[in-house]
């Protein structure tokens, strides 16, 4: 899904520790302690003053006119995130389902799940290595615990069906090296923060200014309407598209015709129907037309797998 609609740091820094001997000061004055002691508040003023005001004479100086051209805005120097929520009207379809619970907001940073596996694809592809994290503050031993996060990520990485098929590019998974991408399990509320939340609907999404494929845990755990309570291929196709997303494919695609499987890059956690997505993005590239797929959690998932 596409930031803002198809929808950090490593982790949180802890609280600053106390410095031994920042307290010193206190046992005696110096001649700068004696003037703060004489002067009082004067003495913190003055200085303050001094920088405001060569503050405001730079910001008359430096700030470009109406006229002025070259600027750049934030939007074109920040990257946007891809596989946010869009704007429009959300579609039942689009509805979180009933289920399990989940934690809605987690602590805010991250832990690696420990290990690696080998590469998977051909030695001519390219290799995006990955690690699998899983936000501190998500209990995950109601769904087999992080490794079961990590072995569905890799799993899916390593079938035939998915990225590799063409043999135009390689996974491989590790805890130590700097990866391409982090794949990482997050709660709602991080989520949000990270992919947008414009409409009130539960996403994922690849943001690049974190390099990280953000995965819903709500979704992960009650999946879409579209899967029909199929929560082990939702799972996969959350992965596959995410990291779609990540390793090249921003754009998404409409249902092709009525009745066939769905491309892995439409945006079937929000519906399987053109009309349904249509709802979500007008101005998007799905046309409003009754054209209904069948989900679908694989790139290619009627490709044999290219020999080496």
């Amino acid at each position: 899904m596409r930031a803002p609609w198809d929808p950090e740091e490593e982790s949180t820094p802890g609280r600053r520790r106390s410095v031994p001997g920042a307290r010193d000061h206190l046992r005696k004055q110096s001649p700068v302690g004696r003037f703060f002691t004489t002067w009082g508040w004067r003495a913190y003023a003055i200085p303050v003053l001094v920088v405001l005001t060569a503050l405001v004479i730079a910001d008359s100086v430096a700030t470009p006119g109406p006229d002025d051209t070259g600027s750049t805005t934030e939007a074109e120097e920040t990257p946007a995130v891809v596989g946010g929520p869009l704007r429009g009207e959300v579609p039942p379809s689009g509805q979180l389902p009933e289920g399990g619970p989940f934690t809605e907001a987690g602590a805010g940073g991250f832990r690696i799940v420990p290990g690696g596996t080998d590469r998977v694809g051909r030695p001519t592809a390219e290799q995006f290595v990955y690690t699998v994290e899983v936000e501190e503050g998500v209990d995950t031993t109601d769904f087999g615990g992080d490794d079961s996060v990590a072995r569905m990520v890799d799993a899916t990485l390593a079938n035939p069906k998915s990225w590799t098929a063409d043999g135009a590019v390689a996974f491989q998974r590790t805890s130590r090296d700097e990866p391409a991408f982090r794949v990482t399990l997050a709660s709602p509320l991080t989520v949000r923060e990270n992919c947008g939340y414009e409409i009130e609907l539960e996403t994922s999404c690849y943001n690049p200014s974190t390099g990280r494929v953000y995965l819903n845990l709500a979704r992960w755990i009650r999946g879409a309407r579209s899967f029909q309570g199929d929560i082990g291929s939702y799972r996969q196709y959350l992965v596959n598209h995410e990291v779609g997303h990540a390793i090249g494919f921003p754009s998404h695609e409409p249902c092709p015709a009525d009745g066939v499987l769905a491309p892995i890059m439409m945006q079937q956690t929000f519906g399987v129907s053109n009309s349904e997505i249509f709802r979500l993005d007008p101005e998007g590239v799905v046309p409003d037309n009754d054209d209904t797929c069948r989900y679908n959690a694989w790139p290619f998932p009627d490709s044999p797998p290219v020999g080496p």
